[in-house]
């Protein structure tokens, strides 16, 4: 009885902070150290000091604000122009048509942004109005781009990645290639959507399709070129061996910088924009952290973990019905909270369970993202709902209406990754003997 007060407890003192409009960092604090104060006989000050202290100054975490800082480069940069112009000769005959332009382009940009929100403004901010223009319809042009902005979360260099990896202490370099084939999956499985919507829509979509030559394909492409040497360097580095994840993103925004530069897109002024976005990012993360690691501190002094984990294994749960369980937990938090917040405030209960249980902590990780992507595209708190909705000028229903069935082809990846989990192992594995 005592864990379930204490459940209670924390829970209602946190929705009281949250419901006032504090901040979520903020809020973790003031839980953790009301907690602390009623039922532990700890010292709250040096606690708070020396946990706080040690989560900000981990060299884990440096690989956090440099990607940030790479993504919000590249955000400014003519690259949502170059992604549409090279991807739409290659995709125009597919069954969708440039519809999956939303998806593929929405993929490349994942692998140099590691934000879901970003992802999305960067693409649709050139899609949308040349999708409108060539006459596609607005629920599958609107619904495929809200699903795919969500592969900012799960195509390294993920931040939610990094946040979870400093979480749980795993490594961040295996998490970001562990999310490499899920990511790439979830867009093939998107584009078969595409494909089967249109094939059964075929009134609704546009006649009209430019004819390219080959040789003109390969022309256009080149502007996807210098992307691509981006992401094969950063993600390549990590998967050899050559670089950690801190080394890969400075070697991303050298990248990030020069290519800004050739594009003649980097002038004083947006590279001090991109440095100010950055540190904005990265001191919310970094506070949220921050907080999250105080909880995580605070609820072990009260044996809350421990005592939740033995509670679990009394109760004898088969491994599939505990992750279900978590599933439906995390769709209806991500509902209320963005996914970092979803993320930080809860693995101090449930990391210890997952242990347990006996799953890998790199899987789970992988699991847990895609979840919280199905979050990103679900009222009333879905970034990129909200995103859209100011891009497109439709209101939030529709928008959300649209993006269900990728919501539902979300679960679809849930299942055949809890099935098969080296979908999200065999990489990492094969990085470890690469390694070795």
């Amino acid at each position: 009885m005592t864990e379930i007060f204490l459940i209670i407890f924390f829970i209602s003192v946190l929705l009281f902070f949250l419901g006032s409009g504090i901040w979520v960092a903020i809020s973790m604090i003031g839980v953790s150290t009301i907690g602390m104060m009623l039922f532990t006989s700890r010292p709250v000050g040096d606690a708070m000091a020396t946990t706080i202290w040690g989560t900000s100054s981990s060299w884990t975490l440096t690989a956090l604000p440099l990607f940030v800082w790479m993504g919000e480069i590249l955000f400014r940069t003519k690259l949502s122009e170059n992604l549409f112009a090279g991807l739409s000769p290659w995709m125009q005959k597919l069954p969708g048509g440039l519809i999956h332009v939303n998806v593929v382009g929405c993929a490349l940009f994942a692998a140099i942004s590691g934000s879901s929100a970003a992802t999305v403004a960067t693409v649709g901010k050139m899609s949308i109005p040349e999708l409108r223009k060539r006459k596609y319809p607005e629920k599958i042009l609107l619904g495929s781009l809200a699903g795919s902005g969500t592969l900012g979360l799960l195509i390294p260099p993920s931040i939610i990645l990094i946040i979870y990896g400093v979480t749980v202490q795993e490594s961040i370099a295996k998490l970001f290639i562990a999310g490499i084939i899920p990511g790439i999956m979830i867009a093939l499985i998107f584009m078969s959507y595409v494909m089967i919507w249109s094939l059964i829509n075929k009134k609704s979509m546009p006649k009209y399709v430019e004819n390219f030559s080959f040789l003109e394909k390969i022309r256009k492409s080149k502007q996807l070129l210098p992307v691509i040497i981006l992401i094969s360097a950063v993600i390549g580095s990590i998967y050899t061996g050559v670089a950690t994840a801190t080394e890969a993103a400075s070697l991303g925004v050298v990248g990030a910088l020069i290519l800004s530069y050739f594009q003649k897109s980097l002038t004083i002024e947006t590279f001090k924009q991109s440095l100010l976005g950055a540190t904005k990012t990265s001191c919310m993360i970094a506070f949220i952290l921050a907080g999250s690691t105080f909880l995580s501190l605070a609820m072990g002094f009260t044996g809350l973990p421990r005592n939740l984990a033995i509670w679990i294994q009394n109760m004898e749960l088969s491994p599939y019905v505990l992750i279900f369980v978590l599933m439906i937990f995390y769709i209806i938090l991500g509902m209320f909270l963005d996914g970092i917040s979803a993320v930080v405030l809860t693995m101090a209960i449930i990391e210890p369970m997952i242990r347990q249980a006996g799953f890998d902590m790199i899987w789970f990780g992988i699991f847990l993202v895609i979840v919280v992507e199905m979050a990103q595209i679900t009222p009333p708190v879905g970034f990129n709902l909200f995103v859209l909705q100011g891009m497109a000028n439709k209101d939030m229903g529709f928008i959300a209406r649209s993006a269900f069935p990728l919501f539902l082809l979300m679960i679809l990846a849930v299942i055949l990754v809890v099935i098969f989990p080296e979908i999200a192992l065999w990489m990492p594995q094969q990085m470890v003997q690469n390694i070795n």
